[in-house]
């Protein structure tokens, strides 16, 4: 997988955070990060940025993110909103939400794949249609917005929301 080379300005402000440990819970990223996780992890992770799940990884979560890598072993649904890898050692056991998706010769992906244009969370789309999060929830409720039930929350699918907003029904 080849990479566009950064600038000294951007690994400056890079984050870099590694888990080679057992860990359950939420973990959360509202800034862009770079998370590794080798051990294993029960949960929920929702990223920013590029999330690897390494060779020796053993990940039971539902996944939100933009950049997704795995190598290891994943169960679990995951959301890339941008693009998702399964290299040669991963093995997968959920459902794939994504606009780009690339499995490595040897991978194992056993589940669903949606692939979708760009998706948005309720914040997200609440910026994008310039309206307020209660307003967004309140279309959602209703069934007036064309919506996924994605884990605790929703997302939308950019491609169809713009087809909802043309047809007027947005005011």
């Amino acid at each position: 997988m080849a990479l566009r080379p950064r600038r000294e300005s951007e690994n400056a402000e890079e984050k870099v955070i590694e888990i080679n440990a057992q860990m359950q819970g939420t973990l959360s990223f509202k800034d862009p990060v770079n998370l590794k996780v080798n051990g294993n992890f029960t949960g929920t992770l929702d990223t920013r940025g590029t999330l690897t799940i390494g060779e020796s990884a053993s990940v039971e979560a539902h996944i939100t993110g933009e950049n997704i890598v795995i190598a290891g072993k994943v169960k679990g649904d995951i959301i890339a909103k941008k693009m998702l890898a399964l290299l040669q050692t991963s093995v997968l056991n959920g459902n794939i939400t994504t606009p780009k998706l690339n499995i490595v010769e040897g991978a194992i992906f056993q589940g669903q794949c949606q692939m979708i244009d760009e998706v948005l969370n309720v914040d997200e789309l609440a910026k994008y249609l310039e309206l307020d999060q209660p307003s967004i929830l309140e279309l959602v409720q209703s069934g007036n917005i064309p919506a996924r039930k994605s884990g605790e929350g929703w997302t939308f699918e950019r491609k169809k929301i713009d087809e909802w907003a043309a047809t007027g029904r947005l005011r």
